[in-house]
């Protein structure tokens, strides 16, 4: 059986304002149950392993659809994922086809600094795997090198959480950084779609989403290319 590797946040708390954060809920449930409905299994990974916080937001009654309700209300997920999510020291890159790095604000924090996963995703690259990533989440591949001593983001097409996106949030200057902005510095071939619809990139074995309406989305293309 196929395997995947999910990429969660660690990080729970705005820096400047008093706001929590941490993983986008929809964005880990609704691309492992594109997943799980292909017979592909999972494995849950934060940057200092364990406790994985969620966006209250993201638990909010307009925002618990039925996938949502299903993960959020099995104990096994909650303990996999949410509580005791695994070291990047405790994964095997081999044992995995493709990684996804999924989203909230929680990530623009923690994830361009986890060089350890950054290895580990392109470790998964060069067996052949594929590298995958939704919204904020994208920001997880400028941790990852290329071969020429540039990011493997550069030159390649993909997509990520826009700087109108986070406008409407009301939160551009209360993140380090705008994924949009970041992406393109880091050499990207960066598109996107109008604020909050779903938009897929697909560029070889790198697959990536706009939003959180997008999760679902990428979790097809990723099924798609493991199933070539």
């Amino acid at each position: 059986m196929a395997k995947v590797l999910v990429v969660l946040t660690n990080h729970a708390q705005f820096d400047t304002i008093k706001k929590a954060t941490g993983l986008w809920l929809s964005e880990a449930t609704h691309f492992v149950n594109v997943l799980f409905e292909n017979d592909i299994d999972v494995d849950y990974v934060s940057p200092k392993g364990g406790y994985v916080p969620v966006d209250p937001g993201s638990l909010d009654a307009t925002e618990l659809d039925a996938v949502n309700q299903k993960f959020y209300g099995d104990a096994g997920f909650r303990n996999r994922a949410l509580g005791h999510s695994l070291k990047p020291s405790d994964v095997n890159a081999s044992d995995y086809e493709a990684i996804y790095f999924a989203g909230g604000h929680g990530t623009v924090w923690d994830f361009p600094k986890a060089t350890s996963l950054g290895k580990l995703a392109k470790a998964i690259y060069d067996n052949g795997g594929v590298i995958s990533a939704v919204c904020h989440g994208v920001v997880g591949l400028l941790a990852v090198d290329g071969d020429d001593g540039k990011k493997f983001i550069n030159d390649r097409k993909l997509t990520g959480f826009t700087n109108e996106e986070e406008a409407i949030n009301k939160l551009t200057g209360d993140v380090p950084f705008l994924a949009e902005d970041e992406l393109k510095a880091a050499g990207a071939n960066y598109s996107k779609h109008e604020a909050y619809t779903e938009h897929v990139v697909t560029d070889g074995r790198l697959v990536t989403g706009q939003n959180p309406q997008s999760a679902k989305g990428v979790g097809e293309a990723v099924v798609k290319l493991l199933n070539n």
